[in-house]
């Protein structure tokens, strides 16, 4: 009961002459809010970031098998080639 009314500055018609003011600008709520908001988002990008690279984890291992059978039949096919090409040559 020790605080004081705040004054208002309130026309005849209803309007105000001056924005009203709040003590703390912002209330602690909407604060709260905010920093939760915050929280949750920077908590949905790390978890993205960890399934992508849990994902990028367990391809990893199939794409380098992959590069290395491709590239060893490139290398087969490619000495086929050179080995058939030699004995084609005429005498």
């Amino acid at each position: 009961m020790n605080r004081i009314p705040p004054t208002l500055d309130m026309l005849p018609d209803g309007s105000f002459q001056s924005p009203p003011r709040t003590a703390a600008g912002v209330p602690w709520s909407f604060k709260l809010m905010v920093g939760a908001i915050l929280v949750a988002l920077v908590a949905g990008a790390v978890a993205v970031a960890a399934l992508a690279l849990w994902v990028f984890s367990m391809a990893l291992p199939v794409l380098i098998v992959a590069f290395l059978a491709a590239w060893v039949a490139v290398k087969f096919r490619r000495w086929q080639l050179l080995r058939g090409a030699r004995h084609l040559r005429p005498l």
